[in-house]
């Protein structure tokens, strides 16, 4: 029986974590919506998501759409189908590859600084210091970061869509030998409205959850410094395997026939 109650406790534990987490959610999403707001602190989470995280942001996005419009030629090209090379690269980087790959980099970045700093504050006990001070650390910690991410990320992905079909743009025309106006024909006549709206309405999911597994993990972390690398950790997996999930969820919301 060792097996089963091994299956059993684990089982056990996954609905209690996600209970827990599911909890956190909703408790965040409350303050993000009810006030008062610190328009401050909500202001300097922009910056550190969205502005500092443009540079990696771009420079993924730019070498993104060059090897997708690189990898689509050869292929085409045994078809003779290379005028298509337009279409793949616009579509996949403004529907997939610009919010997902966008929210994997800022989830490396920003997902990890938010759980080592809210972390380093549990096990230094400032956290129980603002409780004692009458200061709620879902209002001050929690909401300022999930809002900061919610609209921040759909901006640098934005940015992004832009910087790779340029990067996509660039190596057709310079070294595939693409006409200029053909190619920007091409991408422009097939792009639709909702190509773009489903990529940015990613970007806002996948920007919530970064911040929520930053700050849940951080809020929850035990164990001094190395629970805090631990909480770091476990805060940048979960919210990558989430980007994945949605993403896919997402898609099937937008895209299902």
């Amino acid at each position: 029986m060792n097996a089963v109650a091994s299956v059993g406790r684990a089982t056990l534990n996954f609905l209690a974590a996600t209970g827990r987490l599911t909890l956190f959610a909703g408790t965040g999403a409350m303050h993000c919506v009810r006030p008062p707001f610190h328009f401050r602190l909500i202001g300097r989470q922009m910056i550190e998501v969205g502005y500092y995280s443009l540079p990696v942001v771009g420079l993924t996005a730019l070498f993104t759409g060059m090897v997708l419009a690189l990898q689509s030629y050869s292929g085409f090209s045994r078809f003779n189908a290379e005028s298509a090379v337009a279409v793949i690269v616009v579509l996949s980087i403004t529907r997939e590859l610009a919010p997902v790959f966008a929210g994997l980099m800022v989830a490396g970045r920003i997902g990890a600084a938010m759980a080592a700093e809210i972390g380093t504050m549990r096990v230094t006990e400032q956290i129980d210091a603002l409780t004692a001070l009458s200061t709620n650390p879902f209002k001050y910690l929690v909401a300022p970061r999930l809002i900061a991410g919610t609209l921040t990320l759909p901006l640098c992905v934005l940015a992004a869509d832009v910087i790779g079909v340029f990067g996509g743009y660039l190596l057709a025309v310079n070294k595939l030998g693409f006409n200029t106006s053909v190619y920007l024909k091409s991408t422009f006549q097939y792009l639709e409205v909702l190509d773009v709206v489903s990529g940015l309405v990613k970007a806002a999911v996948f920007g919530f959850l970064i911040a929520l597994m930053g700050c849940y993990h951080g809020y929850h972390s035990r164990g001094g410094a190395q629970g805090v690398g631990t909480a770091t950790t476990n805060a940048v997996v979960s919210a990558s395997v989430l980007i994945l999930a949605f993403n896919y969820l997402i898609t099937e919301a937008f895209f299902a026939r």
